[in-house]
């Protein structure tokens, strides 16, 4: 039997995979503040193929005393004061955004979700930290996800997002890059094809 002619519920072992993109203030989940948010869903086409599904997506405020680092804003363009954002508290944030991880492990009858996400690892333990501190238990697996730079790396022979995505032949436009929601689409497609 083909992976394409399995349910969707089989093919990881009742896992869900959700495409995770987290925008910070630095690389310590402990000490970093998170700023933005987006998953995408996945699901499955009438061809059986994995597809990208809905997004969602918040902008979340620094946690009391997080550290923000100057160097990582100015590379993701993030300005935390800006009042525009319309950030909520990382509780009220991850509130909004894991009924769409519980509704989407009934509909496709998984028992956990799984982090997907390039450089996976990073998202994870951000994702575990805002989750710690808001004292919110998680649908995710603790430990195990699946990282589309070691899956690009073995496949295309490219680690870095912009030319994975571009080795696999989908559009990328640099100037949305590092924004949380246009990383999580890429990143989705780019799980999704390999």
């Amino acid at each position: 039997m083909s992976n394409k002619s399995l349910p969707f519920h089989q093919r990881f072992r009742g896992f869900y995979p959700i495409v995770v993109d987290i925008e910070t203030a630095g690389v310590n989940p402990n000490t970093n503040a998170l700023l933005e948010i987006a998953m995408v869903m996945t699901t499955l086409n009438d061809d059986g193929q994995l597809i990208p599904g809905a997004c969602v997506f918040e902008h979340i405020e620094q946690f009391e005393g997080a550290k923000l680092d100057a160097a990582s804003l100015e590379f993701n363009q993030i300005d935390p004061y800006q009042p525009l954002r319309f950030a909520v508290d990382e509780a009220t944030g991850l509130r909004r955004l894991l009924p769409h991880v519980k509704q989407a492990l009934r509909d496709h009858h998984c028992h956990r979700a799984v982090l997907v996400g390039h450089n996976a690892w990073f998202d994870l333990l951000f994702l575990k930290a805002a989750m710690k501190r808001s004292n919110i238990a998680s649908p995710f697996h603790a430990f195990t996800c699946f990282d589309t730079a070691s899956l690009a790396g073995l496949w295309f022979g490219q680690t870095v997002l912009a030319k994975a995505v571009q080795a696999a032949g989908i559009n990328y436009d640099a100037s949305q890059a590092h924004g949380a929601v246009y990383d999580a689409t890429i990143t989705a497609e780019l799980f999704c094809h390999i």
